[in-house]
């Protein structure tokens, strides 16, 4: 077993048109002696917001898919350990000083945190967003499709992270909105072709109980109802979410349907 040093660690980002969020994350990123975003070509302010950084090495790669976005951006680090982060995860100083005390052994190929939700900077009690592997090794890991994000592989065991990271999105509900179009349509495409799904999403492919369940799962079960406001927010944009999926889902199939027999009214999803 060998102790973890930061200057073995390079954080890594995707971005494009992070304005609101990059400054934030990159301010807690100081620590590390290189910072790699890979930019899609950014339209706002994000380009010179990471331009300011010193530790930052800034690349560009035209935007075809996430995962290629993730893998290309993983080629580019040249230390033994990643910590891969979106544009709008905030790593708290409790964070170097746990990783400064790991002693990974060889079986050991990553680090899964879980996050705590915020709401423009408020933190909520609870909220639906699933641990994510952080920190691993660069070259026992790479990323696969999984429906409208991409999901990590690593080669050897993953342990647990002490310290909770921070989701602190604060991107325009515009923005959010066309976001969840895009991620509707490829989740709808993953619910078709999938043979085997966990519980969430076979609970989303019958195009009721996801929009039904949700916001009292988020507000009751998740306790989001004593969060006032920012609770209902978080409520309302993942019953928003599930809603477009189930839509997106059913149009798909309806319109096969039809297709198939004029009236789109036989079969199941």
């Amino acid at each position: 077993m060998a102790p973890m040093y930061l200057t073995a660690i390079t954080p890594l980002l995707v971005t494009y048109n992070e304005e609101a969020n990059l400054a934030r994350t990159l301010d807690h990123l100081t620590w590390a002696e290189q910072v790699v975003v890979v930019d899609s070509y950014s339209e706002d302010s994000t380009i010179q917001i990471a331009k300011e950084y010193e530790n930052v090495d800034l690349i560009f790669r035209e935007f075809d898919d996430h995962t290629s976005q993730w893998n290309y951006g993983l080629d580019q680090v040249e230390t033994e350990w990643v910590l891969s982060l979106d544009a709008d995860y905030q790593v708290p100083p409790d964070f170097v000083d746990e990783v400064e005390g790991l002693n990974p052994s060889s079986a050991v190929a990553g680090y899964r945190a879980t996050f705590t939700y915020c709401v423009f900077g408020r933190s909520l009690r609870s909220n639906l967003y699933p641990p994510r592997i952080v920190l691993f090794r660069s070259e026992r890991a790479r990323y696969e499709q999984d429906g409208h994000t991409q999901r990590l592989t690593v080669d050897g065991t993953v342990e647990e992270l002490d310290t909770v990271l921070q989701h602190d999105d604060r991107k325009s509900l515009a923005r959010w909105f066309d976001n969840q179009r895009q991620y509707a349509r490829l989740e709808a495409q993953k619910l078709r072709a999938a043979d085997e799904l966990d519980l969430p999403d076979r609970l989303r492919k019958t195009d009721v109980l996801g929009p039904l369940l949700v916001p009292l799962y988020c507000l009751f079960r998740k306790g989001l109802i004593l969060d006032g406001w920012s609770g209902w927010y978080y409520t309302l944009q993942r019953t928003y979410a599930e809603l477009v999926i189930a839509l997106t889902h059913l149009d798909a199939h309806l319109r096969d349907a039809g297709d198939g027999d004029g009236d789109g009214t036989e079969g199941t999803p």
